[in-house]
């Protein structure tokens, strides 16, 4: 599948489009990668859920808009976005990444994510990078919440849990991988009353850990 098919998925054909395929070029791939696109990225992505939060929110103090941004644009809900548009089948890596499952890897996944706004943003200016956050992060902004958008994920799950009289999840270690300093952590969060299981990823057992509650509370609130 070529990239053309990313570019109908966030809604912006590039005028140019080896633009597109710098963002989705990691560094081990090659010396032409997307870490300055990324580094763009960031800034505009930042700055274009700023306003969207300011528009949709008219009553929040500057703290709870700044709290809101804080969780939407951090590794796990960007590369949960990056999932959501099939990124990963897109990206380039290089051999060691590819054998390692770098295309799923939450880091990669928001960092290219990041870099395709950067890349839109060149292409097109900022209104144009602007329709394309406002695609790739359509499901995070009509879910947020101003009341519980920001909370610990372990917290926010414990407290869904508990106000329903259902037992605590149980959290356990199912993988490692990579070098000691470099390690990627694979946790399981297990309600068992809900017979829900999910898979968190983090470069530490803590953050894979949140990353598996936000996953069991999206799933237990759904439900």
């Amino acid at each position: 599948m070529g990239i053309e098919a990313l570019a109908d998925r966030i809604g912006h054909q590039f005028r140019d489009v080896d633009l597109l395929s710098c963002a989705l070029t990691h560094r081990s791939h090659g010396a032409i990668h997307n870490e300055r696109l990324e580094f763009l990225g960031d800034s505009v992505l930042n700055c274009a859920v700023a306003l969207e939060l300011y528009r949709r929110f008219p009553r929040l103090t500057e703290g709870e808009l700044s709290r809101l941004r804080a969780h939407l644009v951090n590794q796990a809900t960007l590369a949960a976005a990056a999932r959501t548009l099939g990124l990963g089948e897109f990206l380039l890596l290089g051999e060691g990444e590819l054998r390692s499952g770098g295309e799923q890897r939450p880091s990669i996944l928001a960092d290219a994510l990041e870099a395709v706004v950067g890349a839109a943003f060149i292409d097109g200016g900022y209104e144009v990078a602007l329709g394309v956050v406002r695609a790739m992060l359509a499901d995070a902004l009509a879910k947020v919440d101003p009341d519980t958008a920001g909370k610990d994920p372990k917290t926010s799950l414990q407290e869904y849990l508990q106000g329903r009289r259902i037992g605590l999840p149980r959290y356990g270690v199912i993988a490692t991988r990579g070098m000691a300093h470099e390690q990627q952590f694979q946790v399981e969060c297990v309600i068992a009353e809900l017979d829900i299981r999910t898979l968190g990823e983090g470069g530490s057992r803590r953050s894979a850990e949140q990353h598996a509650a936000r996953l069991a509370y999206e799933r237990a609130t759904r439900e």
